[in-house]
């Protein structure tokens, strides 16, 4: 009875049935099947990267944030100024004050004045803050990175924070040179990119520390 059919409605009604199996095996079991094996093999990596501290869920160390304290000082729109907290490993600058919702970098080139100045302010805070001389500052600690999210810094600037985080806290020099080993990853395969200290894994570990 079928083949009495007009061929456009049998056409029409293969069209369907081939968008149905694939919308089932395409929009429900392969997307079932992806989240099952990611939960089994990657349970960390696909919940987000979570970090824990004493049990409680605080960061995520895919994505960098501010380590600072109020100043007691306000700007000119009356609102509080914020300084490195002294207590904390700091990261690099962001552009989008390591907001998700606002990732990227300042678009702004390595001549220009503005981008200039804001790198020679920042190389004299962060040689204030370790008391050093402002040509040990290496140059991440002064510039942003592409998205504004990255919280990785060198091992050079980890080692260059490793005797003030143990005077504000109270720790040996050893204990936390061991915390920054802990932290340190070695280039992604073993040859891309360079080696790197991720901070918030790192202040995490000084958090568990209490």
């Amino acid at each position: 009875m079928a083949s009495n059919l007009p061929g456009s409605v049998r056409q029409f009604g293969v069209a369907l049935r081939a968008l149905l199996v694939f919308t089932a095996v395409l929009g429900i079991v392969y997307p079932l099947v992806m989240t099952g094996v990611a939960q089994a093999l990657f349970h960390g990596n696909a919940n987000g990267s979570i970090i824990k501290v004493n049990g409680k869920e605080v960061a995520s160390d895919l994505i960098g944030q501010a380590y600072t304290m109020d100043s007691g000082k306000k700007d000119s729109d009356g609102k509080a100024i914020m300084v490195a907290d002294p207590k904390w490993f700091q990261t690099r600058p962001s552009a989008s004050d390591y907001d998700a919702k606002a990732s990227g970098g300042s678009n702004l080139g390595p001549n220009n004045a503005d981008l200039l100045a804001a790198i020679d302010e920042r190389r004299k805070a962060v040689a204030a803050l370790e008391g050093v001389d402002p040509s040990q500052v290496p140059p991440d600690a002064v510039t942003a990175s592409g998205s504004g999210l990255d919280p990785n810094i060198s091992p050079a600037y980890a080692a260059l924070q490793v005797n003030r985080v143990a005077r504000e806290r109270g720790l040996s020099v050893e204990q936390v040179q061991k915390l920054v080993k802990d932290s340190t990853e070695g280039r992604t395969l073993g040859f891309l990119g360079e080696p790197r200290v991720n901070v918030v894994k790192l202040n995490a570990s000084l958090a568990a520390l209490g």
